[in-house]
């Protein structure tokens, strides 16, 4: 079999005393899109902060690629979208790129050929001269999700990508990370819209209070748990009443 993307093995993190992830262990394998779920307070932002190497585990083990986050070297193959992004908003989306190409020490020339694909690929070709005042929220998501792919990783970690969007923002950030897995890339993502989890996720991890309490592919725990769809098994893992 070949090594996972992502391999969390009996994660624990403790903020003075309080444990906000407990033995946590998950792997997501090469080409997948994997969705972590659960309420406010769960421990998704803690893991995601634990692989980006924000933060450091107080026990147990994490690895991306088969190396250990705590080495710079692990996140070399990332790409990164937190859920509030702050730019600059006199700058253009081609401005922002070009400066995110210069972190990553980009040649020039290859950095013009990216930012055109990537571009292209969110849709914002179009709008790549105008200043990012002048974008929708759903345009300035889709700005975040480029500045995350001009390295070209192979792993996207993407942190609540459509929070706040309207209906058609939702839409075109899901067909994106669509094209994304087309292309071959695998995308770990956290998302309280359960809807669209259940539309793009290959499989999911639910957690509640800091621990695992199912994961597998979504028709799978939808039949398990005798279910309609994930929103229900959702609510049933929390053991939340459900409206008759």
């Amino acid at each position: 079999m070949p090594e996972p993307v992502i391999q969390v093995d009996q994660l624990q993190k403790a903020y003075g005393g309080v444990q906000a992830v407990k033995g946590l262990s998950f792997a997501v394998e090469r080409g997948e899109i994997f969705g972590l779920l659960g309420p406010n307070g769960a421990g998704k932002t803690t893991t995601m902060n634990v692989l980006l190497g924000f933060t450091a585990a107080t026990s147990g083990a994490a690895f991306i690629f088969g190396v250990d986050v705590r080495e710079p070297i692990a996140r070399q193959r990332i790409g990164y979208l937190p859920e509030q992004t702050y730019y600059y908003k006199f700058l253009t989306a081609e401005e922002i790129l070009r400066f995110y190409a210069k972190i990553f020490q980009i040649p020039k020339q290859l950095a013009e050929t990216r930012i055109d694909s990537i571009l292209r690929l969110v849709e914002l070709d179009h709008a790549r001269k105008r200043p990012l005042k002048s974008y929708s929220k759903g345009m300035q998501q889709r700005v975040g999700l480029a500045q995350a792919l001009i390295n070209d990783p192979d792993l996207l970690i993407l942190d609540e990508p459509t929070s706040g969007l309207d209906p058609l923002g939702r839409m075109k950030v899901r067909q994106i990370i669509q094209r994304l897995k087309e292309q071959g890339k695998t995308v770990f993502f956290s998302s309280h819209e359960l809807g669209e989890v259940e539309t793009v996720c290959d499989r999911v991890a639910i957690l509640s209070e800091g621990e695992l309490k199912v994961e597998g592919p979504v028709h799978e725990l939808v039949q398990h748990h005798h279910c309609a769809n994930l929103e229900q098994v959702f609510l049933k893992i929390l053991e939340v009443p459900q409206a008759a």
